[in-house]
């Protein structure tokens, strides 16, 4: 087993020796001054394994100072290392007189040898620092060259008219979450729509007919949520201008379906009494404040306005329709069903009435949906087999 495992294990054992024991073997573990002088004594003292504890060069020293003769090995390794006088003597080809002026000689040649490496080595890594600096420099210009053409041509681009049509048509889009793929041969009809809906205009019936038909894909639930608001907004206009009711209930029907319920309440709520006395327009009224209360989550007050429209009109499936949906949302599912029954008996088309069920069931709570589906296929399984691959 070699010297150093050995050494460092009796170090580690200091933490638990007594105070005299471990003040000597800290000194065992350091150079002390008897290592030096003894390197100093055969002129080796500027080669670093002399002064170490358990090196080659070392050994050979103390074995040299006892009178010890050195192995093959050793006389070989100071050949190798240019050790000439100091293997000289060890041999017995020289004196000691002899070899001090011999190796210190050599010393003095290790020791110019050191500095010229040394300073040769402290030149290469000046010239290393320079060329860093030198090579930083011409990428730092480069950069500096590639940031200004990058400024002009993003300048040049942006004052580009195409460029700013193609960036002003990209946000138009995207406020209208439309920022998926447009087929060419419909892009040009879709833009135009979104220009003249973005300025304040209305769409035409053509237009709606369009986003219904060949441009369905791109009806986005934004897309209708401006179309209502746009026309709430031409409605309340024509009920300010004209005090003609009709347009409040239009309006009205427009704001729910922008999501805008409270507005579509505060605009019913202005007509005058006298205005709503012919029955059809009062039950109108009714019908449709009873959908902004079922929108604001009142539902008695959503009954009793529905309620209110069923009397009036009777024969008219709106104010059915209304009951069902507010009855179903309430819990009251049979009574619900029994009032689109009647809905269905007075005009209204099954397909409206799965159109609202569907409603009812997206709004619906996870255990409130599969009550829902479990009523409607209790009720008649043929005839609401669709809800059995409704999903969420």
């Amino acid at each position: 087993m070699s010297r150093i495992p050995k050494i460092l294990r009796q170090a580690h054992s200091n933490f638990r020796a007594p105070p005299r024991y471990g003040t000597e073997l800290r000194k065992r573990v350091v150079v002390d001054q008897s290592r030096i002088d003894l390197a100093s004594k055969y002129f080796v003292s500027d080669l670093p394994g002399a002064t170490i504890p358990a090196t080659r060069l070392q050994n050979i020293l103390e074995n040299l100072e006892q009178g010890r003769t050195l192995s093959k090995h050793a006389v070989m390794y100071l050949q190798q290392h240019g050790l000439t006088a100091l293997q000289q003597l060890a041999q017995g080809e020289i004196t000691y007189e002899a070899f001090c002026k011999t190796t210190s000689e050599e010393q003095a040649k290790r020791e110019q040898a050191a500095e010229a490496k040394r300073q040769k080595e402290e030149a290469a890594w000046l010239r290393r620092i320079e060329e860093d600096k030198a090579q930083e420099a011409i990428r730092n210009a480069k950069y500096e060259r590639d940031c200004q053409r990058a400024e002009e041509a993003r300048r040049k681009r942006e004052s580009d008219p195409e460029y700013i049509a193609k960036i002003k048509n990209q946000q138009l889009r995207m406020r209208y979450g439309l920022d998926q793929f447009i087929e060419k041969q419909l892009f040009a009809h879709l833009m135009d729509i979104l220009h003249r809906l973005d300025g304040g205009k209305r769409l035409s019936d053509e237009d709606i007919i369009w986003l219904t038909t060949e441009g369905k894909d791109y009806y986005t639930e934004i897309l209708q949520a401006a179309f209502h608001e746009r026309e709430a907004e031409f409605f309340t206009a024509e009920y300010k201008r004209t005090s003609d009711p009709w347009n409040a209930v239009n309006a009205s029907g427009h704001y729910r379906k922008c999501n805008q319920a409270r507005k579509a309440h505060d605009l019913l709520i202005s007509i005058p009494a006298a205005l709503q006395k012919a029955p059809k327009l009062n039950s109108a009224i009714c019908t449709t404040h009873g959908g902004v209360m079922r929108d604001l989550n009142r539902f008695d007050e959503a009954l009793k306005f529905g309620g209110q429209a069923h009397a009036l009109t009777p024969k008219d499936f709106r104010p059915c329709t209304l009951l069902g949906a507010v009855n179903i949302e309430m819990g009251d599912y049979l009574t619900g069903l029994d009032w689109y029954e009647k809905a269905k008996e007075r005009g209204a088309s099954e397909r409206s009435i799965d159109y609202d069920l569907r409603g009812i069931l997206l709004r619906a709570d996870k255990a409130k949906r599969e009550e829902i589906k479990a009523v409607l296929l209790r009720v008649d399984s043929e005839r609401y087999k669709w809800v059995r691959n409704f999903k969420v």
